[in-house]
């Protein structure tokens, strides 16, 4: 069993947070990266620079609390997330924009209500659905007042390939929660970035290469690696090992906002007032869910994923 000691509430939610905001930084820069490299150029990129990082904290990896069947989950959870989901979520920023893509992400939390409630017996609180159907109408709002532009081509397309990315998402949730029992964060997400390097492997070396280096996509790429999945997915993976799915599944509804937000600052697409008010749903809803939650006092068994 995994031995990390518990930490404060707030502690968590603030690691949450900072995951969430990280998360909604990739949507930009992906599409930053996508301008110039191919889209499996840069997802095996991406995954090299994070594993290249884990070498730096190699001490930190372990598997000592290996028990039978574990092997499944983890090639359940990399199957998920990154090697599909990372395909999928990339072929989504083809079609739609950011914005866009990032306020599907709302549709995340309500599919790992459902499915930790079927698989881990964690049954959500009437609080925490009032908070997530607040958000999600917020998110839902969001997305329809997105316009179609040069920056999303085929919205409709995008965001259900994004839809799709969140359903592998939430059943990597869902296996991750298997894990965490038993394995650090550092080990979890180290074995995320292997096997994406492995996996997305053959596919760069048919893509195009490009003819030159580009300074901002060659910079996205970096930030991509060492930032948002090495710190991204350690942060998530390590709130996830604290509280119940349901709870850090929730504070993905601000991976919309935050995205919103770094699209008009940085590519310089403003919100609307109407937009504002559906980011405050949003942020509304996140709140009313997170009122009742509490770290657990104690480990219970999950129910058998294998």
């Amino acid at each position: 069993m995994n031995t990390t000691s518990q930490s404060t509430p707030w502690f968590v939610y603030s690691i949450l947070v900072l995951a969430m905001l990280l998360w909604g930084s990739s949507f930009i820069a992906l599409k930053i990266a996508f301008s110039h490299y191919s889209m499996w150029l840069v997802i095996f990129a991406r995954m090299l620079i994070a594993t290249l990082c884990f070498l730096a904290c190699f001490r930190r990896i372990s598997f000592r609390q290996y028990q039978p069947g574990d092997l499944k989950l983890f090639l359940m959870m990399v199957l998920c997330e990154p090697c599909l989901y990372f395909i999928f979520e990339s072929l989504a920023l083809e079609h739609t924009s950011a914005a866009q893509a990032g306020a599907v992400t709302a549709l995340y939390p309500a599919l790992v209500t459902i499915g930790a409630w079927l698989v881990l017996k964690e049954k959500p609180s009437k609080l925490l659905l009032t908070g997530l159907v607040i958000a999600f109408i917020g998110a839902l709002w969001l997305t329809f007042l997105s316009e179609k532009s040069e920056h999303a081509p085929n919205p409709l397309l995008g965001n259900f390939l994004e839809l799709i990315a969140m359903i592998l998402a939430a059943f990597y949730t869902i296996v991750l929660k298997k894990l965490a029992f038993r394995y650090n964060a550092i080990t979890l997400t180290a074995v995320q970035s292997v096997a994406g390097t492995l996996f997305f492997l053959p596919f760069a070396l048919n893509s195009d290469l490009p003819t030159q280096i580009e300074l901002e996509p060659t910079l996205a790429i970096i930030y991509l690696g060492s930032v948002v999945t090495c710190g991204a997915y350690g942060l998530y993976n390590y709130g996830v090992s604290q509280l119940s799915a349901n709870s850090t599944s929730t504070f993905v509804n601000l991976i919309p906002v935050f995205t919103v937000i770094l699209a008009a600052i940085i590519l310089d697409e403003w919100l609307t007032t109407t937009q504002l008010i559906a980011v405050t749903l949003i942020l509304t809803g996140v709140i009313i869910g997170q009122q009742k939650w509490q770290l657990k006092a104690q480990r219970k068994p999950e129910a058998d994923l294998t």
